[in-house]
């Protein structure tokens, strides 16, 4: 680390945690350098130098309020989060869900820490674990060799790890639409996907090309330990599951009619548009270690995709977490070191929205030990208290990261016997319960120079 910088809290690594960290800092009063290795030093999966770049999806989930990962946005947004003002400013069509133009989304984020007079951005990877600072580790699932080691040592045991995946990215102009239909699921949103049908047949023909398809073979230090993240499984090791696995999982066709038919298609292949200006559209749910010929050729199987130009082929890349249960505190300080933090997908709080609610806690209570105030933990009731519970509480077995869900969250004491009012009523308990702790401590009082 560079002596030149040396303000009271120190923030490692630039993703959506660590950005989110050094925003809530700041704005309580509190100096900060924020270091970002990029461009540097760079990692298989990020393209820009941009802070916060989105890798895997342009998609940070439902913003539906009765869905936890909507519940968990609608906390972030008022706990005064960075990142959800600059997905909020930078939507793009999906329907019920957020999703944002990558570029515009990051660089409204990048923009913003630069400005701030109190973040100092600092273009420098760090190697060890600085032992006189107040630290906040927020380096993400990419941890670079040389500080993952430095972590590893501070833990006392080996280091967790398991794979990601990204999907491919088409260019707009290359879909054929004469055979694709534009719709969102049940009508929601204003058509916003763009939507290609298969038949029976042809999903059969897909799905046995999908399996005999040559991969990307892992490198020998990857094959050690091969374990894929549930939640982002490729396609290909989905598809093995069973010869349906697909066509229940994405490629589901419920809600969706073709026009053209009036019917139900057999399987449906979803295209979500990736950029603010509508011209490229990623694959959902197509995470992929298919090599790149292979991914031509059989992704260029469906329907309307025959010819497309693919901007972006799928990659798999390794992702690194600790053991965090036995690590952190559930207000993401160190067990054993008082000023030490850790936030991100580092943790355990998977996903672009859970990464950033640790980041935000993080800051928090980093900013409030620094200004000799209390550390909170917030209620389980809420989705941000729950996931902190779930990454700093031994549950028994291994652990693995988790995304935001309802099943985290402590029963209602009344009884709901349809889901979607189950969940209703969870999202307006936990908006209570955080309104009420938000004033309780005075959590919003002590930002003194948000400057969004």
């Amino acid at each position: 680390m560079n002596a030149m910088h040396h303000p009271p809290l120190t923030i490692i690594g630039g993703g959506l945690a660590g950005s989110e960290a050094a925003w809530q800092a700041a704005i309580r009063g509190v100096d900060v350098a924020l270091y970002e290795m990029r461009p540097r030093a760079t990692t298989p999966a990020h393209k820009t130098d941009l802070l916060a770049e989105l890798v895997c999806s342009n998609s940070l989930g439902s913003n539906l309020p009765d869905r936890a990962p909507g519940l968990l946005k609608e906390e972030l947004r008022r706990l005064g989060s960075l990142v959800m003002c600059a997905a909020d400013a930078n939507v793009v069509p999906a329907g019920g869900a957020l999703a944002v133009g990558r570029e515009a989304f990051s660089r409204a984020i990048t923009e913003a820490v630069e400005r701030h007079p109190r973040i100092t951005l600092v273009r420098e990877e760090v190697t060890r674990l600085p032992t006189e600072d107040m630290v906040i580790v927020a380096t993400g699932p990419l941890t670079s060799d040389a500080l993952a080691e430095e972590v590893v040592a501070l833990a006392g045991e080996e280091r967790l790890s398991f794979y990601d995946a990204m999907a491919p990215i088409v260019a707009l102009e290359s879909i054929d639409q004469t055979k694709t239909f534009r719709a969102s699921r049940y009508d929601r949103g204003e058509a916003d996907y763009i939507n290609c049908p298969m038949t029976r047949e042809e999903y059969d023909r897909f799905i046995e090309a999908l399996l005999t398809a040559e991969t990307i073979p892992l490198r020998d230090f990857e094959r050690e330990d091969a374990r894929f993240f549930e939640a982002c499984l490729p396609v290909e090791v989905l598809a093995r599951r069973g010869h349906n696995a697909l066509a229940f999982g994405p490629l589901k066709p419920v809600g969706l009619r073709d026009p053209r038919t009036g019917h139900r298609p057999y399987a449906v292949v979803q295209l979500r548009q990736d950029n603010l200006a509508g011209t490229l559209y990623n694959l959902v749910g197509f995470q992929t270690n298919l090599r790149w010929p292979e991914q031509k050729r059989v992704f260029g199987m469906i329907p309307g995709l025959e010819n497309a130009e693919w901007v972006r082929y799928g990659q798999m890349h390794r992702n690194t977490f600790i053991n965090a249960p036995a690590l952190i505190e559930p207000t993401m300080r160190w067990r054993t070191r008082p000023g030490l933090y850790f936030a991100g997908q580092i943790v355990g709080t998977e996903g672009y929205v859970g990464s950033t609610a640790s980041g935000l806690l993080a800051g928090v209570n980093a900013a409030r030990a620094l200004r000799g105030l209390g550390e909170v933990v917030f209620p389980p009731t809420t989705m941000l208290g729950a996931l902190a519970h779930y990454v700093s509480t031994p549950q028994g077995g291994q652990f693995q990261p988790m995304k935001p869900n309802m099943g985290l969250l402590p029963s209602l004491e009344a009884s709901h016997r349809k889901k979607r009012e189950r969940n209703a009523a969870y999202a307006e308990r936990s908006l209570a319960d955080l309104q009420a702790f938000i004033a309780a401590e005075a959590l919003l009082d002590d930002v003194v120079e948000d400057q969004t």
